[in-house]
């Protein structure tokens, strides 16, 4: 992989799409898992102890390089490393992130905004000082409406972002190796569109009959799918199940949706100073206050959604 110019993310998203291919792999694209890398290294962000986030790239570290719950994501960190390698200057909490938005739109999906600045940790204790106990805060799919509102609620989401971002189940699949269930959500898992949802809203889900957890299954154009607990809550709660139906019917709104809430997502821990880069110090430590007294961010909406307009590329 040859290196770019310093700063040249157009570059960078260049490179990404020329390891997207990878035969032997998944469905033979690195896509879906990029874009699940991007998602987990975001996902564990808490509002209330303003710990977790994009910025860091704690799993190249224990615990969370060992969590279960980012079973399979050193495959994506693999697909990376040369592009990191060949380009220094790049922190890997921004190759992340960048990777995923770039996949997303490579298998077809909206563009999604992005802001470089994320910061590396160092060593694995700086990772340990700074995030501190961020286990189990990603979903677990064996769980209801209840624990998803529970996840997503603690990084500040709406049901209607929740909703958008379980669009994201269009990728890829599960491997019985790493979460325990196994199968794809949709017939071509690597095509990002609302099928997922069409999907959904079909009564043709039916209990699995296997030794494995407990998952729904059906057979569509010949292709064996699947559902999580996690996915049926959607329809099964009534104020996810509207939104369900709203982005079945609307992929247009549903990109849209999508876009906000995903760029929302992997700004989560992201705070640039002046520099424009997010050092990585603790909210705390910053504003000189113990951590249950300082102040949340403001609108909780999406960093994006007003103020000075943000292209989706640099």
């Amino acid at each position: 992989m040859a290196a770019v110019k310093e700063g040249d993310y157009d570059g960078i998203r260049e490179q990404v799409r020329k390891i997207m291919k990878q035969p032997g792999y998944d469905d033979g694209s690195a896509g879906p898992v990029l874009v699940r890398l991007a998602w987990h290294a975001s996902g564990n962000f808490s509002l209330v102890e303003h710990t977790g986030g994009s910025n860091g790239a704690g799993m190249r570290f224990p615990p969370e390089s060992v969590d279960p719950a980012n079973a399979g994501l050193h495959h994506a960190i693999s697909f990376c490393l040369p592009i990191q390698a060949a380009n220094p200057w790049l922190s890997h909490a921004d190759l992340w992130t960048l990777a995923g938005i770039t996949a997303i739109e490579d298998m077809g999906g909206p563009k999604i905004p992005w802001e470089p600045g994320r910061t590396d940790y160092s060593t694995a204790e700086a990772a340990a000082e700074h995030r501190g106990d961020i286990s189990e805060r990603l979903p677990d799919g064996a769980l209801g409406a209840d624990h998803i509102r529970e996840v997503f609620g603690r990084m500040g989401f709406s049901d209607r972002e929740i909703v958008a971002l379980s669009g994201a189940h269009a990728l890829g699949r599960c491997h019985e190796d790493r979460s325990g269930f196994e199968g794809q959500w949709v017939v071509n898992p690597i095509r990002f569109s609302n099928q997922y949802y069409k999907l959904l809203l079909r009564d043709i889900w039916k209990p699995r009959q296997w030794d494995g957890p407990f998952q729904y299954e059906a057979t569509v154009a010949g292709t064996k799918l699947m559902m999580l607990p996690t996915d049926m809550a959607l329809v099964q709660d009534p104020k996810f199940k509207p939104w369900v139906e709203k982005y079945a019917a609307d992929q247009d709104l549903f990109f849209k949706d999508f876009s906000m809430a995903f760029a929302k997502l992997i700004e989560l821990g992201v705070a640039r100073d002046d520099t424009g880069f997010a050092q990585l110090v603790k909210k705390s430590a910053r504003e000189g206050k113990p951590l249950d007294q300082t102040a949340q961010p403001s609108g909780g909406g999406c960093p994006f959604a007003g103020g000075k307009k943000r292209d989706a590329k640099l």
